[in-house]
């Protein structure tokens, strides 16, 4: 890790919420139903409906304890369109060091999406406060597991893409200490009732798998 980077946070449960075509509407209702059923982090992905607005809203609505942030940032100027409306974490697909190096100038959390032991070292090298194995379903906990061995042991890795609670117990043993929840959690024209059912599912799989 890049030096004077921001490591990534002791939270009770590593959990990262990601509210894909989340509108400003309903935002709030569902961010408090989420840190109600214990997760902590939620980002909402750029290429969602007026997401600075959610993210703005996330932020004023929930406890400062809960990490509010964007996902699918692509460049490094939009990092500080995050950070104006109150964002502190940076979610990519990608290992753009830009956008990781200007995350970590701005003392904000970088989780940048890698792929290969190239892109780890890489990703670490330009500030990166975890690493984003994406997509995690293909390559799989036998994958993240041969990465895992060659990576700092403080390195947090999180599992993202195609990952749903019935899997956290691999990806844990594997060597994952975090996840990523997507349209297994949420999707546009779910209900807050249904987001808040899937939620208390995954802390119930993610306590089990990590032995809170």
């Amino acid at each position: 890790m890049a030096e004077n980077s921001p490591s990534w946070p002791a939270l009770k449960r590593n959990l990262v919420a990601i509210l894909r075509g989340v509108t400003p509407a309903e935002v709030e209702e569902i961010g408090e139903t989420l840190a109600a059923a214990g997760f902590e982090a939620i980002e909402v992905p750029l290429n969602s409906p007026d997401p600075l607005v959610s993210i703005e809203r996330l932020r004023k609505h929930l406890p400062e304890t809960v990490i509010v942030g964007a996902g699918t940032v692509l460049q490094a100027s939009q990092v500080d369109t995050v950070r104006n409306a109150g964002g502190s974490l940076v979610v990519s697909p990608n290992c753009d060091r830009e956008v990781i190096a200007r995350t970590a100038e701005l003392g904000m959390l970088s989780l940048p999406g890698v792929f290969t032991a190239s892109e780890a070292f890489a990703a670490l090298k330009a500030g990166a406060s975890a690493l984003k194995i994406f997509p995690a379903n293909v390559l799989g906990p036998s994958g993240i597991k041969a990465l895992r061995a060659v990576l700092p042991e403080a390195c947090v890795i999180a599992a993202v893409g195609g990952v749903s609670d019935g899997d956290f117990a691999d990806y844990v043993a594997a060597g994952a200490r975090a996840f990523g929840l997507g349209s297994s959690l949420y999707s546009p024209g779910f209900t807050v009732e249904e987001v808040g059912r899937r939620a208390r599912a995954a802390v119930a799989a993610y306590d089990l798998a990590a032995g809170n």
